[in-house]
């Protein structure tokens, strides 16, 4: 009799135990589950690197739990057995999507980048994803696959953070040069030269290849942002004093101190005391260092995009013509040589020697340095 209530009960006195133990560590899976989705948005914060590897210690975790469920389901047949398969594909990618990322947050920092936050709507995204996953009926399946599901999109909505913030700066340092009649040379793919791009390992998947193409994109952007970033060191918009000084004349018609006529004034004069340090705007050649009439002692400096900056009225000249110089460079002393009432220093800004105002472009300077 005892005999056919086993059978009659029709179920393994070793797989009964053997279930028992699997929604145990189910539920152990689903609250760790729910707790790893606040950590990508900390990730590239100033706590990067100690969140990565807190990543990378979830991600063997996860390796560790795929192959376990293997284990203990390789006797069962059917469908069980193919979706263990997957996980574990599936945790292959999420490896080699985190890596992505680590290039990519390591190049983010280097040019000052951080995306605080996940992208909003990103929690509905991953509970989105969550609810499309297969209901299989087992447990520890279902919660391992939301956990890979949820941090393999958590790090690509990582990525798109920082694509639109590097997208971002690139287009407003972009937008000011245009405003000033400077162009700037930006790349249109990964740089060359700088270690290439992420490519895939030969025989990858197709996930595989739309996940480094994702990521090759990313980091196109972020080239992108680290030549427009060098457009504004080149650029002659950085102010060419410093410590205490006060505007004196403006840029257009005004009256002359000499004459007391109505002239036109084609820079900047700002007055200091004499001995002030002067400093390049920008990065360029010396063109001319020397005494001219009316401006007294003269550096002139030719930069790209055809401007020409002047700095006039010098006490001293610290400069050669023909020498390389870069934005905060010292190349002066103010003074007041030439045709000056005081210690100042006239400051031009020039393209095809037309006089331009360089109000704008030193304003232009101080909103693209908020940038940085």
């Amino acid at each position: 009799m005892s005999g056919r209530r086993g059978k009659a009960s029709g179920i393994p006195a070793p797989l009964f135990y053997g279930l028992t133990g699997l929604l145990m560590l189910t539920n152990a899976l689903a609250v760790a589950g729910l707790l790893m989705s606040p950590d990508i948005a900390r990730l590239t914060s100033g706590q990067s690197e100690d969140l990565l590897s807190a990543y990378e210690d979830r991600i063997t975790q996860l390796r560790i739990e795929v192959d376990r469920l293997y284990s203990r389901s390789y006797a069962q047949a059917g469908d069980l057995n193919l979706q263990l398969q997957e996980l574990s594909q599936q945790q292959e990618l999420l490896s080699e999507q985190h890596e992505l990322v680590r290039a990519l947050v390591t190049k983010a920092g280097e040019l000052g980048i951080e995306a605080a936050a996940l992208p909003s709507g990103a929690d509905e995204t991953l509970e989105t994803s969550a609810a499309y996953l297969p209901a299989t009926g087992n447990p520890d399946v279902d919660a391992t696959a939301r956990t890979l599901g949820a941090m393999m999109a958590e790090s690509r909505a990582a990525m798109t953070a920082i694509s639109h913030a590097a997208t971002g700066k690139t287009e407003n340092i972009v937008a000011e040069f245009r405003a000033l009649g400077i162009a700037v040379d930006l790349p249109e793919g990964a740089a060359a030269g700088m270690g290439g791009p992420l490519l895939p390992p030969a025989g990858e998947d197709s996930a595989s290849l739309d996940l480094v193409g994702d990521a090759n994109s990313v980091m196109a952007a972020l080239y992108r942002y680290q030549a427009a970033k060098g457009a504004i060191e080149r650029a002659p918009v950085h102010m060419p004093i410093a410590g205490s000084y006060r505007q004196s004349s403006g840029f257009g018609n005004r009256r002359d101190p000499f004459t007391g006529g109505r002239a036109f004034h084609a820079g900047l004069d700002f007055a200091a005391a004499t001995g002030t340090a002067v400093f390049s705007a920008g990065e360029g050649k010396v063109t001319f260092a020397g005494r001219q009439a009316g401006y007294g002692n003269l550096v002139e400096i030719t930069h790209g995009s055809g401007l020409v900056t002047r700095y006039a009225h010098l006490s001293a000249i610290l400069v050669d013509k023909g020498q390389e110089v870069v934005a905060g460079t010292p190349i002066a002393r103010v003074g007041s040589t030439g045709r000056s009432t005081g210690p100042h220093l006239h400051f031009e800004v020039r393209r095809d020697d037309a006089p331009l105002n360089p109000k704008a472009f030193l304003e232009s300077g101080k909103r693209l340095s908020q940038l940085l």
